[in-house]
């Protein structure tokens, strides 16, 4: 099945099938979509035409490659159920939000089957086909592969689900934004973003500065003010330790039980004491 179809709508739509149809066909069905058997596909207002080709038998005087018609008609969901099914999904964010950004929601067959409808097969009775093979037995093995086709099909575009059921995108569409979610997720989607602007550079350009003319050397090496010849002596401070105050007593990697300001305090003191020069 995986062969097929990768996305969970296109497996359920193959799960679905193969809970009402002959498994042995289906097998069968299978083995000619594998084997490059159905040799045009074509969908158009919901009807699924395709040219299947079928087998060589001598036995029953088949000697050359014979050509079958084979076609699929689901069907279609009423108006009237359609309207009902609209305006729910259109009532649920979840689900209104990811139809209109063409997104297949994960719960939209059980929003369907809230109103008793079914967006997925569900009996035999949702769907005609025929085949122009001597088959007795409906669906055949040929209309089997066009349905794992389908379902290959389905991955690539998740709303001809919708469409197989007589509602095309444009009127989904159409009809979501009608509501009052659509409005505002149409005003949403519609607003004009501001293009940026192109830059030829990423690089920041040099721009052109006038050079200061210079005087002499002495001048460029010792600047046009002198430093001070005496350095004057810092005022005493009238509070010891002031810096290590401000980051509060008793650090991380202090392990003594004694105040580390307080021992401070006395080595700044100390340094004091003996330059008193400087302090």
């Amino acid at each position: 099945m995986a062969q097929f179809s990768r996305t969970w709508w296109g497996q359920r739509f193959i799960a679905a099938l193969e809970k009402i149809m002959d498994s042995g066909r289906l097998s069968r069905g299978r083995s000619y979509a594998r084997g490059g058997k159905v040799k045009s596909f074509e969908i158009e207002d919901g009807l699924i035409k395709a040219q299947v080709r079928g087998s060589v038998n001598p036995y029953f005087g088949v000697y050359k490659e014979p050509l079958y018609i084979a076609t699929i008609e689901f069907k279609s969901i009423s108006a009237a159920n359609w309207s009902a099914a609209i305006a729910y999904v259109a009532s649920k964010a979840s689900l209104i939000s990811r139809l209109m950004l063409k997104e297949m929601p994960d719960t939209i067959e059980d929003a369907f089957a809230k109103l008793d409808l079914h967006l997925l097969p569900h009996s035999k009775a949702d769907f005609k086909t025929s085949c122009s093979c001597p088959d007795w037995s409906n669906p055949c093995k040929h209309i089997a592969g066009v349905y794992y086709l389908l379902a290959a099909q389905l991955d690539q575009d998740p709303f001809l689900l919708f469409e197989l059921r007589g509602l095309s995108r444009e009127s989904l569409q159409k009809e979501l934004a009608k509501s009052p979610l659509g409005q505002a997720l149409s005003a949403e989607l519609a607003l004009e973003k501001t293009a940026p602007d192109p830059d030829s550079t990423y690089y920041t350009r040099p721009t052109l500065q006038s050079s200061v003319a210079v005087a002499s050397l002495k001048d460029f090496w010792h600047g046009t003010k002198r430093l001070p010849q005496v350095i004057e002596a810092a005022s005493q401070t009238s509070v010891p330790a002031i810096l290590v105050k401000k980051q509060g007593d008793f650090p991380p990697f202090w392990s003594k039980e004694s105040s580390f300001i307080e021992t401070m305090e006395e080595l700044y003191g100390r340094i004091r004491n003996k330059n008193t020069s400087l302090f």
